[in-house]
């Protein structure tokens, strides 16, 4: 089991930034793949973001604006946004599942979309 809880999220005004958090706790994987993915109103949810190690992947729609980074000590994952927009607006979720096989080796991340763990979610609102 692995309980993620997410932080950070608030009302800014656009051109604003917010840095999300989500604290992973409960398991004992050597590896965790994590992510964002946010969902509008009347919208399905998208990815935003995710890492593998030390890579990151975007979405086309938050390149160059937002940063993902993973503190593996700490089993965190945060989200910087910066120069928000109003179609950010959303409600952010972090996912995670394991990077580890069952034999204990560790394996790229795929997609995370149908992960197993997610958070509660954390509110965006940017007005503008």
């Amino acid at each position: 089991q692995v309980h993620l809880v997410e932080s950070g999220g608030g009302s800014v005004q656009s051109g604003g930034s917010l840095t999300l958090s989500c604290a992973a706790s409960g398991h004992s994987y050597r590896k965790l793949c994590m992510g964002w993915f946010r969902q509008a109103p009347g919208k399905e949810r998208e990815e935003v973001a995710t890492i593998d190690g030390s890579t990151p992947y975007y979405a086309d729609s938050v390149k160059g604006r937002f940063t993902i980074s993973q503190d593996t000590a700490k089993n965190t994952l945060y989200l910087q946004m910066n120069s928000l927009k109003p179609e950010d607006t959303a409600t952010y979720y972090c996912a995670a599942e394991s990077g580890t096989t069952s034999d204990g080796w560790l394996m790229p991340c795929g997609d995370l979309s149908d992960s197993e763990f997610w958070g509660q979610g954390t509110q965006v609102t940017v007005s503008s």
